[in-house]
């Protein structure tokens, strides 16, 4: 277990609550893993969703972490990872200055997950026709 760091995962949002379930469920299973401290793990959004980064950081800060890890979960690194991302980071900084806040490669960075849908779109060929 990790017993210095936290995980902040970070999330579009949407309007619709039901959006967000595979983030929770997510969530839900790094809290059970037991790398992670389950208070230390916590779900964000940019938009129309709460916590926000900035509401959720500080939620963290709480904790004292020495590190906290922000993960989008973004497929692509568009203009929210790239523009309103570091601006929210700065203000997380600015007001926890004792933590260093290290934001990580959105998810569609990663090679396993890139090859994970891959190999999920391609067991779709070996299923039965509908």
């Amino acid at each position: 277990m990790n017993d210095t760091d936290a995980l902040l995962l970070l999330c579009h949002g949407a309007r619709d609550p039901a959006w967000a379930r595979p983030f929770e469920a997510i969530l839900s299973r790094l809290q059970a893993d037991g790398r992670w401290r389950p208070q230390a793990v916590r779900l964000s959004y940019l938009e129309f969703m709460a916590p926000s980064l900035v509401q959720a950081g500080q939620e963290l800060a709480t904790l004292q972490p020495r590190v906290v890890h922000v993960v989008p979960l973004f497929l692509g690194t568009g203009g929210h990872v790239r523009k309103d991302v570091p601006v929210l980071m700065a203000q997380l900084q600015a007001a926890h200055p004792d933590i260093a806040w290290r934001l990580h490669p959105s998810l569609g960075e990663s090679d396993a997950v890139v090859g994970a849908i891959a190999d999920w779109a391609c067991s779709l060929s070996a299923a039965p026709a509908a």
